[in-house]
Parts: structure tokens; C-alpha cells; sequence
């Protein structure tokens, strides 16, 4: 192996990918600019829920169930009817979030001291946004209950019940934007190395040059090492970039150790070029390469546990996951970001990312030969 070699292929990767102005843009402008959009975008955060009211009682205790939602800063009542069946449309329509209907008997019920009914609609077409709003409806209610026990039973009560100290530790206030970012920025590195060392070698087939190659001394592993040698320093400087972004313009906590973010990302940037190569191996076009790219990433994303948890998937599946280097990294960046563990703890993902970005590398380099065909 000649460090000479390597040297001068590394340079004339590094010129090629820096002469193209596209390139440049990608490498630079679009990490920052998708991590400042799906920053924003990727969220599981309710801050406002429109509803629509159909008020059948108009007594003093329906009034005050609509101030008990007006009350939430989260609702906001932006629809009033005395019709049912334009709380039906406005669903279907989607010009509100929640229904609710209160029966001409609600407050009746209420002062014979027996259950009064009402009815609450949520658009069940995004089941989890859904299940959250329902979540939401159900604690206004149980603020506007204790009121009315409060009139119907003005003597106080003794009972015991149970006090419940709740602590939320290393998301205190719930953000969904400290777990979603860092799980972004994983995201993004995979997609630009993977898709750009796909291309590597395709390139040179493309542009005519692989002959040049191929009657030069250099060796199939020194070709290698020049191909990949270039994205793992752009890769760790992006990683660098889109880290400080998610720092000081979200305000996402890092942590832990600095240091053992960067050697976790150089082991999965590893998976990720070895991936990246062989799909260069086995592509005959950049577009094919492009296509194949696609077909690895998005299963990467489905089971990585960045949206979905991997515990609710079937069994099988979870085996699966076992074989992506996306959730291990997950669980790296999203310990050192939000729990501070070190190696200690992480050493199990460090292990299995060296392992599988050992074994891809070596197959990527075992297929590739330095060869036209």
C-alpha cells in the first residue's frame, strides 16, 4: 500500500467534488438547511387544537365547559353550531380538529347528581394526533369535574388518594424537538454519504476515466481507501456543522462527551460507506445507484426507532433491526445528547457499529475489482 497513491487520489476526489458547484451546495448549504426544516417539521408537539362546539343545553354548566376549554390554551374553539350534522362536515373538511356535543339534558343531569354525557368527535385519520387531542379533552374535563363536585358538595371532604411526584429526566418540559433532532441529524449523514459513495466509482465509468485507472499502478484497496477517505472527513465536518446548529439554534442539550459523538459517527459513517460502495459495485448508472440508494434508506429509517418504537414492531421485524446501523447510531447520539452516558453504557452499539461497518467494508472491497465490467 503506498500513502503516496492514496494521497493524490484523496486530492483529486476532494478537486472533483469542490469544482462542481452543485456539489458544493449539496455538501454545504443542505445539511444545515434540512436540519432547520425537519427541526421544525418532525414534531409530536399539540399546541393548538381547533374545535368545533354544538351546545344544545345553553345553561350556566354548559358555559362553563366551554370556558374550561378556553380556558386550556391549547384548544381554541373556533366554530360554534346548532346543528349536528355541520359538526359532521367540518370533520370531514377539516376545518377543526375536535366535535364536541353537548345534549340538551347535560345540565339536567348534572343537577340530579347523575352523569351527564357528552359527546367528543376526533378526526382519527392521524390516529396518534388523535389519541393525544382525546388525552388533552380528558384533562379539561377533569378540572371542569372537581368544579362541580366543588358546588354540588360544598362541605369538605377527607379521603386519602395518592400523591404522585412526577419527574421527567433528561426531557424535563417533553420537547419533542430534543428527540427528534438528534435523530435528524443521524438521518441526514446517512443519506449524503451513502448517496454520494454510491456514485463514487460510477462516476469514474461514466466520465471515461476508469481506463486511466486501470493502467495506473494503483491497487483495488488504495482505490478504495481515495474514494472513501474524502467523505469520511466531509461526513465528520458536516456531522460537526449540522451538531453546533442543533446546539445553538434549537437549544438541544449535548450532554455528554463531544468526543465520543465523533468516534461513534466515524464507526457508522463506516457502515454507511461500505454500504455506499457496494452499491457502486453492483450499479452500472448514477441513476441506478440512486434508485438502490433509496431502497436501503428507507427501510433504515422505518426500523431505526426514529419515528416508530421498535418494541411495538413484530417480532421478526425487531430481529431485523439488529442488522441497521442507523438505530444503533440512534441510540448513541440520542444517549450522549440527552443522558450524558459515556462508553460505559454504549459500548454494546459502539461494538456492533465497528462490527457491521467491518464486515460491509470488507465485502464492499472484496466485490469491487478495478475493471470496466
Amino acid at each position: 500500500m503506498s500513502r503516496l497513491r492514496i494521497r493524490e487520489l484523496v486530492r483529486k476526489e476532494f478537486i472533483q467534488l469542490f469544482r462542481d458547484k452543485k456539489s458544493r451546495q449539496i455538501l454545504i448549504i443542505t445539511p444545515i438547511a434540512q436540519l432547520l426544516i425537519f427541526g421544525y417539521v418532525v414534531t409530536t408537539d399539540i399546541r393548538n387544537i381547533t374545535v368545533g362546539f354544538l351546545d344544545q343545553s345553553q345553561t350556566k354548566e354548559s358555559r362553563m365547559l366551554i370556558d374550561a376549554f378556553n380556558a386550556n390554551k391549547t384548544f381554541n374553539i373556533i366554530y360554534y353550531t346548532d346543528k349536528p350534522k355541520d359538526l359532521e362536515q367540518g370533520l370531514l373538511k377539516r376545518k377543526f380538529d375536535l366535535a364536541i356535543k353537548v345534549g340538551p339534558d347535560f345540565s339536567e343531569q348534572i343537577r340530579k347528581k347523575k352523569t351527564a354525557h357528552i359527546q367528543i368527535l376526533a378526526d382519527g385519520s392521524m390516529s396518534n394526533m388523535a389519541s393525544v387531542r382525546i388525552a388533552y379533552s380528558s384533562l379539561a374535563l377533569d378540572g371542569l369535574n372537581q368544579k362541580f363536585i366543588k358546588e354540588l358538595y360544598p362541605f369538605k371532604m377527607k379521603y386519602g388518594k395518592i400523591d404522585a411526584r412526577i419527574r421527567t429526566w433528561y426531557n424535563p418540559n417533553l420537547y419533542s424537538q430534543n428527540f427528534f433532532v438528534p435523530g435528524i441529524v443521524a438521518f441526514l449523514i446517512m443519506i449524503l454519504v451513502m448517496v454520494f459513495t454510491s456514485m463514487a466509482i460510477i462516476k469514474e465509468r461514466e466520465a471515461g476515466t476508469m481506463e486511466q485507472l486501470i493502467v495506473t499502478p494503483v491497487k483495488p484497496f488504495e482505490l478504495i481507501m481515495g474514494k472513501t477517505i474524502p467523505y469520511v472527513v466531509i461526513a465528520l465536518a458536516q456531522m460537526v456543522a449540522v451538531t453546533i446548529f442543533a446546539i445553538f439554534w434549537f437549544r438541544i442539550p449535548l450532554a455528554g462527551s463531544s468526543f465520543l459523538l465523533l468516534f461513534a459517527t466515524f464507526l457508522f459513517i463506516l457502515s454507511v460507506l461500505g454500504i455506499g460502495l457496494f452499491i457502486s459495485t453492483i450499479s452500472s448508472t448514477q441513476q441506478q445507484a440512486m434508485m438502490t440508494c433509496f431502497f436501503f434508506i428507507l427501510p433504515f429509517v422505518m426500523l431505526s426507532g426514529f419515528v416508530f418504537p421498535i418494541a411495538n414492531m413484530p417480532q421478526i421485524v425487531q430481529w431485523l433491526t439488529y442488522l441497521n446501523p442507523l438505530m444503533y447510531f440512534l441510540i448513541i447520539i440520542r444517549g450522549i445528547f440527552l443522558k450524558g452516558v459515556g462508553m460505559e453504557v454504549l459500548w454494546p452499539q459502539l461494538l456492533a457499529l465497528a462490527i457491521i461497518g467491518f464486515i460491509v467494508l470488507t465485502g464492499a472491497a472484496g466485490r469491487f475489482r478495478k475493471r470496466l465490467d
